[in-house]
């Protein structure tokens, strides 16, 4: 008797329904639209992000650079100078380290052996600046009236250049080559900044090679030096052997050459020493109380997660974002609203305009529980209207987001005094401006196909208590009233 009367209310009130299914639709296609726009730009974050840390990274741990003027150690070049005239190129480079001022490698252990991290590993970030060229001597040039004067005295008759003449020619002519190298721990190759780049050509580290004379390239650098697997690189008279090329999945690389940790550490002399330790959480719910572990039991470091460099990421990415996080979802939430008291006023309006049926099924017996269910139900029917027609414009509305993708620019800039780019994928760059161009999409997930479905379920409860609760206050002589 309930569905057989439910069916025939609903097609004899077919605009009704509509209207009432048309209001929650609206609300709940909103609400897919903003939430999966929002997932999109998440994504869209994460993959700016990946330019900025390894993929296996959930943070660093660092300590900030020393301030310029503190006594930090600047490279110094010397050169000897060609008394016979011969020229000759020369050539010096210095290795120094590079963003951070260095912790001991026995930080890694500690790091290691907190609660909720995995794994640890450190790496060690280094500068190279290289200066070569050649001096060329002068040649004096005597002018006119010249000759040779007698010295002052007499007693000196040695001869000298009249005053009238000039040094003409010589100088020096000498290149500035710089370059990032960073040390990478072999052991482990699944954490760490190489993490953040594919190798495009040849190999990458074997766990043996930790004290191998080996090196990876990135593909930028490989292609400005001309650099192919089996080359070779020289770094501080070192010879290196390239075995393999690595391309950066989005974004800078993290540097240049990457070369075993032992190996770096030997060039520039800061044996056991590393300069960010990168941490890998046990479950990326515990990343923040990990964070707060580490800064309370190493002291002196500063820890880096992913969270803290979105901060640092500005431009139209960060500004839609904002956008959506917080203008979108209370857009979402105020529409939705309003479609639930919209249906519930009309499933109430409803009612009053139906007195004289709801009286008469009273007389005839109905209690008025059985009424309230009655209207309860035609608005949960409503209801899940309305969730199919609104799912249906959520999934268009999403669709065309993501066929036209948007572009949005996202610019990562400098995120504090001590560079953010020397925390996650950047640990030998400074932090300079660099913008890069997101394509917008809008995944939907099942779990928002759910919540669409529980919030049009949600809304035909909300609309059929207040039509149920008018329906419950009604009596049979409400009904003879309205008897003409």
């Amino acid at each position: 008797m309930f569905f057989t009367y439910l069916r025939r209310e609903l097609r004899r009130r077919r605009k009704a329904a509509l209207v009432v299914a048309s209001g929650l639709a609206l609300g709940i296609a909103l609400v897919i639209v903003v939430t999966s726009v929002s997932a999109g730009m998440s994504k869209a974050q994460d993959k700016v992000l990946q330019s900025l840390y390894g993929l296996g990274t959930d943070m660093t741990v660092t300590k900030a650079a020393a301030p310029a003027g503190s006594g930090a150690e600047r490279p110094r070049f010397r050169f000897d100078a060609q008394d016979d005239g011969s020229g000759g190129e020369q050539s010096s480079d210095r290795v120094v380290v590079q963003g951070f001022q260095t912790l001991a490698s026995s930080t890694v252990g500690k790091v290691d052996a907190q609660s909720g991290v995995a794994d640890a590993v450190g790496g060690l970030s280094l500068q190279v600046v290289k200066v070569s060229g050649e001096f060329t001597r002068g040649r004096f040039q005597q002018g006119e009236g010249g000759g040779q004067e007698g010295g002052r005295g007499g007693g000196l008759g040695g001869a000298q250049p009249s005053p009238q003449g000039r040094v003409e020619g010589g100088g020096a002519d000498f290149d500035v080559n710089s370059y990032s190298v960073y040390g990478t721990d072999v052991t482990k190759p699944a954490l760490g900044p190489l993490t953040s780049s594919k190798i495009t050509s040849g190999r990458a580290f074997r766990t043996s090679e930790t004290d191998a004379e080996v090196a990876v390239a990135d593909s930028a650098y490989a292609k400005e030096k001309k650099l192919k697997a089996g080359s070779t690189v020289t770094v501080k008279g070192t010879k290196f052997e390239v075995v393999g090329i690595a391309t950066a999945d989005s974004g800078d690389a993290a540097a240049d050459l990457y070369i075993p940790l032992r190996r770096a550490q030997t060039l520039a002399d800061a044996k056991d020493k590393v300069t960010t330790v990168y941490v890998k959480a046990t479950d990326s719910q515990r990343i923040d109380s990990v964070k707060s572990a580490l800064q309370k039991n190493i002291s002196g470091t500063t820890v880096t997660t992913s969270a803290d460099l979105a901060d640092t990421v500005s431009g139209s990415l960060s500004t839609a974002s904002s956008l959506a996080a917080s203008v979108g979802k209370w857009l979402s939430v105020v529409v939705l609203v309003a479609a639930f008291l919209v249906a519930g006023l009309l499933t109430s309006s409803a009612v009053s305009r139906r007195v004289r049926e709801f009286g008469t099924l009273k007389a005839l017996g109905w209690k008025s529980g059985r009424v309230t269910r009655q209207v309860v139900g035609e608005a949960v029917v409503n209801g899940l209207v309305g969730g199919v027609l609104g799912i249906a414009l959520g999934l268009a509305g999403a669709y065309a987001v993501t066929a036209v993708s948007p572009t949005l620019q996202a610019q990562l800039g400098s995120g504090g005094g001590d560079g953010f780019r020397g925390g996650f994928g950047g640990p030998g760059r400074q932090a300079a401006t660099k913008t890069l161009d997101v394509a917008l999409t809008a995944p939907v997930a099942l779990t928002t196909i759910a919540l669409a479905v529980g919030l049009a379920v949600a809304g035909g409860l909300i609309a059929g208590a207040f039509g149920g609760w008018r329906a419950s206050r009604l009596r049979p002589a409400d009904a003879l009233r309205r008897v003409e």
